[in-house]
Protein backbone atom coordinates (compact mmCIF):
# COMPACT_ATOMS: atom_id res chain seq x y z
CA UNK A 1 0.00 0.00 0.00
CA UNK A 2 1.38 3.41 -0.97
CA UNK A 3 1.70 6.32 1.45
CA UNK A 4 -1.16 8.11 -0.34
CA UNK A 5 -3.39 5.07 0.03
CA UNK A 6 -2.57 4.80 3.75
CA UNK A 7 -3.37 8.47 4.29
CA UNK A 8 -6.64 8.13 2.40
CA UNK A 9 -7.59 5.13 4.54
CA UNK A 10 -6.87 7.06 7.75
CA UNK A 11 -8.89 10.06 6.59
CA UNK A 12 -11.77 7.75 5.61
CA UNK A 13 -11.83 6.28 9.11
CA UNK A 14 -11.84 9.76 10.65
CA UNK A 15 -14.82 10.67 8.48
CA UNK A 16 -16.61 7.55 9.71
CA UNK A 17 -15.96 8.56 13.32
CA UNK A 18 -17.22 12.09 12.63
CA UNK A 19 -20.41 10.76 11.03
CA UNK A 20 -20.84 8.46 14.03
CA UNK A 21 -20.73 11.42 16.43
CA UNK A 22 -23.48 13.09 14.42
CA UNK A 23 -25.78 10.03 14.24
CA UNK A 24 -25.38 8.55 17.74
CA UNK A 25 -27.98 10.41 19.83
CA UNK A 26 -26.08 10.31 23.12
CA UNK A 27 -22.81 11.50 21.53
CA UNK A 28 -24.53 14.13 19.41
CA UNK A 29 -26.20 15.64 22.50
CA UNK A 30 -22.87 15.58 24.34
CA UNK A 31 -21.10 17.16 21.35
CA UNK A 32 -23.60 20.03 21.32
CA UNK A 33 -22.99 20.52 25.04
CA UNK A 34 -19.22 20.40 24.41
CA UNK A 35 -19.48 23.10 21.75
CA UNK A 36 -21.43 25.31 24.13
CA UNK A 37 -18.87 24.72 26.89
CA UNK A 38 -15.97 25.89 24.75
CA UNK A 39 -17.96 28.78 23.26
CA UNK A 40 -18.22 27.32 19.74
CA UNK A 41 -21.97 27.02 19.29
CA UNK A 42 -21.99 28.44 15.77
CA UNK A 43 -18.80 26.84 14.50
CA UNK A 44 -18.64 26.59 10.72
CA UNK A 45 -18.12 23.29 8.93
CA UNK A 46 -14.69 24.42 7.70
CA UNK A 47 -13.61 24.94 11.32
CA UNK A 48 -15.17 21.74 12.62
CA UNK A 49 -11.92 19.73 12.42
CA UNK A 50 -10.23 21.92 15.05
CA UNK A 51 -13.13 21.21 17.41
CA UNK A 52 -13.88 17.63 16.44
CA UNK A 53 -10.39 16.14 16.87
CA UNK A 54 -9.86 17.25 20.50
CA UNK A 55 -13.40 16.07 21.23
CA UNK A 56 -12.97 12.48 20.05
CA UNK A 57 -9.62 12.11 21.79
CA UNK A 58 -10.30 13.83 25.11
CA UNK A 59 -14.03 13.53 25.80
CA UNK A 60 -15.46 10.66 27.85
CA UNK A 61 -19.09 9.58 28.20
CA UNK A 62 -20.00 7.16 31.00
CA UNK A 63 -16.29 6.39 31.46
CA UNK A 64 -15.70 5.54 27.79
CA UNK A 65 -13.88 7.52 25.13
CA UNK A 66 -15.59 8.35 21.84
CA UNK A 67 -13.24 5.98 20.02
CA UNK A 68 -14.10 3.16 22.43
CA UNK A 69 -17.81 3.76 21.85
CA UNK A 70 -17.21 3.75 18.10
CA UNK A 71 -15.38 0.41 18.36
CA UNK A 72 -18.25 -1.15 20.30
CA UNK A 73 -20.93 0.00 17.86
CA UNK A 74 -18.92 -0.61 14.70
CA UNK A 75 -16.37 -3.11 13.51
CA UNK A 76 -13.06 -2.00 14.98
CA UNK A 77 -9.95 -1.68 12.83
CA UNK A 78 -6.20 -1.41 13.19
CA UNK A 79 -6.46 2.32 12.49
CA UNK A 80 -8.98 2.85 15.30
CA UNK A 81 -6.77 0.93 17.71
CA UNK A 82 -3.81 3.07 16.61
CA UNK A 83 -5.79 6.26 17.17
CA UNK A 84 -6.62 5.15 20.71
CA UNK A 85 -2.87 5.19 21.43
CA UNK A 86 -2.22 8.61 19.92
CA UNK A 87 0.43 10.77 21.61
CA UNK A 88 -0.45 14.35 22.53
CA UNK A 89 2.61 16.42 23.40
CA UNK A 90 4.64 19.51 22.68
CA UNK A 91 7.34 19.04 20.07
CA UNK A 92 10.32 21.00 18.83
CA UNK A 93 10.42 21.04 15.03
CA UNK A 94 13.83 19.75 13.98
CA UNK A 95 13.22 19.60 10.23
CA UNK A 96 10.52 20.38 7.70
CA UNK A 97 10.26 17.42 5.36
CA UNK A 98 8.62 17.08 1.95
CA UNK A 99 5.58 15.30 3.38
CA UNK A 100 5.87 15.94 7.11
CA UNK A 101 8.20 16.83 9.97
CA UNK A 102 11.02 15.59 12.11
CA UNK A 103 9.84 16.31 15.67
CA UNK A 104 11.53 16.10 19.07
CA UNK A 105 9.02 15.20 21.79
CA UNK A 106 10.02 17.42 24.73
CA UNK A 107 8.04 15.29 27.17
CA UNK A 108 9.23 11.75 26.40
CA UNK A 109 12.57 12.83 24.87
CA UNK A 110 12.21 10.90 21.60
CA UNK A 111 12.50 12.11 18.00
CA UNK A 112 9.80 11.15 15.50
CA UNK A 113 9.57 11.36 11.74
CA UNK A 114 5.90 12.01 11.00
CA UNK A 115 3.88 12.29 7.80
CA UNK A 116 1.11 14.81 7.39
CA UNK A 117 -2.49 13.76 6.69
CA UNK A 118 -2.99 17.00 4.77
CA UNK A 119 -0.99 18.95 2.19
CA UNK A 120 2.14 20.61 3.57
CA UNK A 121 0.95 23.92 2.12
CA UNK A 122 -1.49 24.00 5.06
CA UNK A 123 1.50 24.53 7.33
CA UNK A 124 2.84 27.72 5.80
CA UNK A 125 4.36 29.85 8.53
CA UNK A 126 5.62 26.83 10.52
CA UNK A 127 9.42 26.52 10.55
CA UNK A 128 12.22 24.47 12.05
CA UNK A 129 13.07 25.68 15.56
CA UNK A 130 9.47 26.41 16.49
CA UNK A 131 7.43 24.44 19.01
CA UNK A 132 4.07 22.85 18.27
CA UNK A 133 1.40 21.30 20.46
CA UNK A 134 0.40 18.33 18.34
CA UNK A 135 -1.11 14.86 18.33
CA UNK A 136 0.65 12.02 16.51
CA UNK A 137 -0.08 8.32 16.17
CA UNK A 138 1.54 5.20 14.76
CA UNK A 139 -0.01 3.01 12.06
CA UNK A 140 1.81 0.09 10.41
CA UNK A 141 5.16 1.25 11.80
CA UNK A 142 4.84 4.83 10.52
CA UNK A 143 3.88 7.97 12.43
CA UNK A 144 1.35 10.58 11.31
CA UNK A 145 0.52 14.01 12.66
CA UNK A 146 -3.22 14.26 13.04
CA UNK A 147 -3.56 17.65 14.70
CA UNK A 148 -1.54 20.79 15.43
CA UNK A 149 -3.40 22.90 17.98
CA UNK A 150 -0.80 25.55 18.84
CA UNK A 151 2.48 27.00 17.57
CA UNK A 152 5.16 28.74 19.66
CA UNK A 153 8.14 30.66 18.30
CA UNK A 154 11.73 29.54 18.93
CA UNK A 155 12.04 32.36 21.51
CA UNK A 156 9.25 30.83 23.62
CA UNK A 157 11.33 27.89 24.82
CA UNK A 158 10.48 28.56 28.47
CA UNK A 159 6.74 28.46 27.74
CA UNK A 160 7.18 25.23 25.76
CA UNK A 161 9.03 23.50 28.60
CA UNK A 162 6.58 24.80 31.19
CA UNK A 163 3.79 23.24 29.16
CA UNK A 164 5.70 19.95 28.99
CA UNK A 165 6.18 19.85 32.77
CA UNK A 166 2.54 20.75 33.40
CA UNK A 167 1.47 17.83 31.20
CA UNK A 168 3.82 15.53 33.13
CA UNK A 169 2.37 16.59 36.47
CA UNK A 170 -1.11 15.66 35.26
CA UNK A 171 -0.04 12.55 33.32
CA UNK A 172 3.29 11.16 34.57
CA UNK A 173 3.22 8.22 32.16
CA UNK A 174 3.68 10.60 29.21
CA UNK A 175 7.42 10.56 30.03
CA UNK A 176 7.75 6.85 29.32
CA UNK A 177 4.83 6.23 26.98
CA UNK A 178 6.37 4.90 23.77
CA UNK A 179 9.84 5.14 25.35
CA UNK A 180 10.96 1.83 26.84
CA UNK A 181 14.47 3.15 27.47
CA UNK A 182 13.10 5.97 29.65
CA UNK A 183 10.86 3.56 31.58
CA UNK A 184 13.83 1.31 32.29
CA UNK A 185 15.67 4.37 33.60
CA UNK A 186 12.73 5.15 35.91
CA UNK A 187 12.62 1.57 37.20
CA UNK A 188 16.34 1.66 37.95
CA UNK A 189 16.02 4.98 39.79
CA UNK A 190 13.10 3.65 41.87
CA UNK A 191 15.02 0.50 42.82
CA UNK A 192 18.11 2.44 43.86
CA UNK A 193 16.17 5.12 45.74
CA UNK A 194 13.99 2.57 47.54
CA UNK A 195 17.06 0.78 48.91
CA UNK A 196 18.50 4.14 49.90
CA UNK A 197 15.24 5.15 51.65
CA UNK A 198 15.05 1.93 53.68
CA UNK A 199 18.73 2.21 54.59
CA UNK A 200 18.25 5.83 55.69
CA UNK A 201 15.03 5.46 57.70
CA UNK A 202 14.64 1.70 58.29
CA UNK A 203 11.02 1.90 57.06
CA UNK A 204 9.10 2.91 53.95
CA UNK A 205 6.88 5.58 55.56
CA UNK A 206 7.57 8.69 57.62
CA UNK A 207 4.71 10.51 59.35
CA UNK A 208 5.47 14.20 59.69
CA UNK A 209 3.89 17.62 59.01
CA UNK A 210 4.05 20.11 56.20
CA UNK A 211 6.56 22.10 58.28
CA UNK A 212 9.14 19.29 58.07
CA UNK A 213 8.26 17.32 54.90
CA UNK A 214 10.41 19.47 52.60
CA UNK A 215 13.46 19.11 54.85
CA UNK A 216 13.06 15.33 55.04
CA UNK A 217 12.64 14.92 51.27
CA UNK A 218 15.47 17.36 50.56
CA UNK A 219 17.86 15.62 52.93
CA UNK A 220 16.99 12.25 51.43
CA UNK A 221 17.57 13.48 47.87
CA UNK A 222 20.91 15.02 48.85
CA UNK A 223 22.04 11.95 50.80
CA UNK A 224 22.27 13.91 54.05
CA UNK A 225 21.57 12.51 57.51
CA UNK A 226 18.50 13.93 59.24
CA UNK A 227 17.22 13.58 62.79
CA UNK A 228 13.53 12.60 62.74
CA UNK A 229 13.06 12.77 66.51
CA UNK A 230 11.64 16.30 66.41
CA UNK A 231 9.85 15.97 63.07
CA UNK A 232 6.88 13.77 63.93
CA UNK A 233 3.28 14.68 63.10
CA UNK A 234 2.15 15.76 66.61
CA UNK A 235 -1.24 16.91 65.36
CA UNK A 236 -3.55 17.81 68.26
CA UNK A 237 -6.80 17.92 66.28
CA UNK A 238 -7.10 16.03 63.00
CA UNK A 239 -9.06 17.86 60.34
CA UNK A 240 -9.14 18.04 56.57
CA UNK A 241 -9.14 21.36 54.69
CA UNK A 242 -8.27 22.74 51.27
CA UNK A 243 -4.63 23.67 50.69
CA UNK A 244 -4.34 25.90 47.63
CA UNK A 245 -0.58 25.33 47.40
CA UNK A 246 -1.34 21.70 46.48
CA UNK A 247 -3.31 22.75 43.40
CA UNK A 248 -1.34 22.26 40.17
CA UNK A 249 -3.62 23.85 37.63
CA UNK A 250 -2.49 27.45 37.84
CA UNK A 251 -0.05 29.05 35.44
CA UNK A 252 2.74 29.71 37.95
CA UNK A 253 2.44 26.38 39.77
CA UNK A 254 6.20 25.76 39.45
CA UNK A 255 7.11 28.88 41.41
CA UNK A 256 4.43 28.13 43.98
CA UNK A 257 5.55 24.52 44.33
CA UNK A 258 9.09 25.69 45.10
CA UNK A 259 7.65 27.11 48.32
CA UNK A 260 7.02 23.52 49.32
CA UNK A 261 4.55 22.15 51.83
CA UNK A 262 5.78 24.60 54.46
CA UNK A 263 4.47 27.58 52.47
CA UNK A 264 0.97 26.98 53.88
CA UNK A 265 0.55 28.79 57.21
CA UNK A 266 -1.67 26.17 58.84
CA UNK A 267 -0.14 22.89 60.00
CA UNK A 268 -1.33 19.57 58.56
CA UNK A 269 0.09 16.05 58.51
CA UNK A 270 2.07 14.65 55.58
CA UNK A 271 3.25 11.09 54.99
CA UNK A 272 6.45 10.58 53.01
CA UNK A 273 6.02 7.11 51.50
CA UNK A 274 8.32 5.16 49.22
CA UNK A 275 6.39 2.61 47.18
CA UNK A 276 8.76 -0.13 46.02
CA UNK A 277 7.03 -0.35 42.62
CA UNK A 278 5.93 3.22 41.89
CA UNK A 279 8.32 5.57 43.65
CA UNK A 280 8.28 8.40 46.17
CA UNK A 281 5.01 9.97 47.35
CA UNK A 282 4.37 12.85 49.72
CA UNK A 283 0.73 12.37 50.78
CA UNK A 284 -1.01 15.25 52.58
CA UNK A 285 -3.52 14.31 55.30
CA UNK A 286 -2.50 10.64 55.25
CA UNK A 287 -2.62 10.29 59.04
CA UNK A 288 -5.88 12.25 59.13
CA UNK A 289 -7.27 9.76 56.61
CA UNK A 290 -6.15 6.84 58.81
CA UNK A 291 -7.70 8.39 61.93
CA UNK A 292 -11.10 8.25 60.24
CA UNK A 293 -11.03 4.46 60.53
CA UNK A 294 -10.14 4.64 64.21
CA UNK A 295 -12.86 7.16 65.08
CA UNK A 296 -14.50 9.03 62.21
CA UNK A 297 -16.25 11.42 64.60
CA UNK A 298 -12.89 12.68 65.85
CA UNK A 299 -11.88 13.95 62.39
CA UNK A 300 -13.28 17.24 61.13
CA UNK A 301 -14.50 17.01 57.50
CA UNK A 302 -14.03 13.23 57.43
CA UNK A 303 -16.24 12.72 54.38
CA UNK A 304 -14.37 15.39 52.38
CA UNK A 305 -11.09 13.74 53.34
CA UNK A 306 -12.25 10.35 52.03
CA UNK A 307 -13.47 11.97 48.80
CA UNK A 308 -10.10 13.71 48.42
CA UNK A 309 -8.21 10.41 48.61
CA UNK A 310 -10.57 8.80 46.11
CA UNK A 311 -10.77 11.60 43.56
CA UNK A 312 -7.19 12.92 43.71
CA UNK A 313 -5.42 11.48 40.65
CA UNK A 314 -1.99 11.74 42.29
CA UNK A 315 -2.94 9.29 45.05
CA UNK A 316 -2.49 5.74 43.70
CA UNK A 317 -4.48 2.60 44.40
CA UNK A 318 -1.59 1.28 46.50
CA UNK A 319 -2.11 4.01 49.12
CA UNK A 320 -5.73 2.95 49.55
CA UNK A 321 -4.65 -0.70 49.66
CA UNK A 322 -2.11 0.11 52.38
CA UNK A 323 -4.77 1.75 54.59
CA UNK A 324 -7.42 -0.92 53.87
CA UNK A 325 -4.95 -3.60 54.98
CA UNK A 326 -4.27 -1.71 58.19
CA UNK A 327 -7.97 -1.22 59.06
CA UNK A 328 -10.45 -4.07 58.73
CA UNK A 329 -13.39 -1.63 58.86
CA UNK A 330 -12.07 0.37 55.88
CA UNK A 331 -14.92 -0.32 53.45
CA UNK A 332 -17.56 -0.20 56.19
CA UNK A 333 -16.55 3.36 57.12
CA UNK A 334 -16.10 4.50 53.50
CA UNK A 335 -19.55 3.21 52.50
CA UNK A 336 -21.13 4.77 55.57
CA UNK A 337 -19.65 8.20 54.82
CA UNK A 338 -20.42 8.07 51.08
CA UNK A 339 -23.80 6.34 51.36
CA UNK A 340 -22.64 3.52 49.07
CA UNK A 341 -22.22 -0.24 49.20
CA UNK A 342 -18.97 -0.79 47.28
CA UNK A 343 -16.58 -3.66 47.71
CA UNK A 344 -12.91 -2.64 47.77
CA UNK A 345 -12.46 -3.91 44.21
CA UNK A 346 -15.48 -1.90 43.02
CA UNK A 347 -14.14 1.20 44.78
CA UNK A 348 -10.80 0.92 42.98
CA UNK A 349 -12.50 0.25 39.66
CA UNK A 350 -14.59 3.42 40.01
CA UNK A 351 -11.98 5.82 41.35
CA UNK A 352 -8.57 4.35 40.49
CA UNK A 353 -9.23 2.58 37.19
CA UNK A 354 -6.39 4.48 35.54
CA UNK A 355 -3.93 2.93 37.98
CA UNK A 356 -5.47 -0.52 37.51
CA UNK A 357 -5.22 -0.31 33.72
CA UNK A 358 -1.85 1.40 33.37
CA UNK A 359 1.60 1.38 34.90
CA UNK A 360 1.83 4.82 36.54
CA UNK A 361 4.88 5.88 38.52
CA UNK A 362 4.79 8.71 41.06
CA UNK A 363 4.95 12.28 39.76
CA UNK A 364 7.93 13.03 42.00
CA UNK A 365 9.92 10.14 40.54
CA UNK A 366 8.91 10.94 36.97
CA UNK A 367 9.88 14.60 37.33
CA UNK A 368 13.20 13.55 38.87
CA UNK A 369 13.93 11.63 35.64
CA UNK A 370 12.63 14.34 33.27
CA UNK A 371 15.06 16.51 31.29
CA UNK A 372 12.29 19.07 30.72
CA UNK A 373 11.74 19.46 34.45
CA UNK A 374 15.47 19.78 35.12
CA UNK A 375 15.79 22.49 32.52
CA UNK A 376 12.80 24.55 33.60
CA UNK A 377 13.65 24.08 37.29
CA UNK A 378 17.15 25.43 36.69
CA UNK A 379 15.61 28.40 34.88
CA UNK A 380 13.18 29.39 37.62
CA UNK A 381 15.83 28.75 40.31
CA UNK A 382 18.27 31.26 38.81
CA UNK A 383 18.05 34.76 40.30
CA UNK A 384 16.69 37.14 37.68
CA UNK A 385 18.73 40.29 37.04
CA UNK A 386 16.96 43.45 38.09
CA UNK A 387 16.47 46.17 35.51
CA UNK A 388 18.45 49.28 36.43
CA UNK A 389 16.59 52.38 37.51
CA UNK A 390 16.85 54.90 34.65
CA UNK A 391 17.10 58.43 36.03
CA UNK A 392 18.15 60.38 32.93
CA UNK A 393 15.96 61.03 29.91
CA UNK A 394 16.71 58.47 27.18
CA UNK A 395 15.45 58.54 23.60
CA UNK A 396 13.63 55.39 22.44
CA UNK A 397 16.26 54.77 19.74
CA UNK A 398 19.28 55.63 21.95
CA UNK A 399 21.57 52.88 23.32
CA UNK A 400 20.15 51.50 26.58
CA UNK A 401 21.99 52.84 29.68
CA UNK A 402 22.14 49.29 31.13
CA UNK A 403 24.94 48.48 28.70
CA UNK A 404 23.20 45.67 26.84
CA UNK A 405 24.06 47.21 23.45
CA UNK A 406 20.38 47.23 22.46
CA UNK A 407 18.24 50.24 21.72
CA UNK A 408 16.40 51.58 24.79
CA UNK A 409 12.99 50.69 23.29
CA UNK A 410 14.08 47.07 22.81
CA UNK A 411 15.55 46.73 26.30
CA UNK A 412 14.73 48.46 29.60
CA UNK A 413 12.45 50.92 27.81
CA UNK A 414 10.24 48.05 26.64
Amino acid sequence: MTVIEKINNINDVLKEVFNYTQTNEKIRADFVEYLATIGAKNVQLSQMEKVFLPYIFERNIDGKSILEMFSEDNKSSDIIESLKNAISSIFEIKKILKNGFELYNIINEKTYTVSSLTKMTNFRGIYAGQYIVARIFESDGEFYVIEISSVLSHSQKEEAYRYAVMKLVHEPRLLYKDNEEKENEIKKVISEMYDKFIKSFDKDIILTTNKHADDIIGAFNEGEEIDLSDKGSNIEQYKFFHVKELDNNYSNFLENSMGGFASHTETYDVAVIFDKEKGLYAVPFYETFCKIFEDKNSVENAKQCVEYFLINESIPDTILARVSTQYENFMEVVNELLGTSYSFEELLKKYKSDYLNNKIYSSATVLFCSNAFSEIFDYISEPKPQKPVITQKVGRNDPCPCGSGKKFKNCCGG
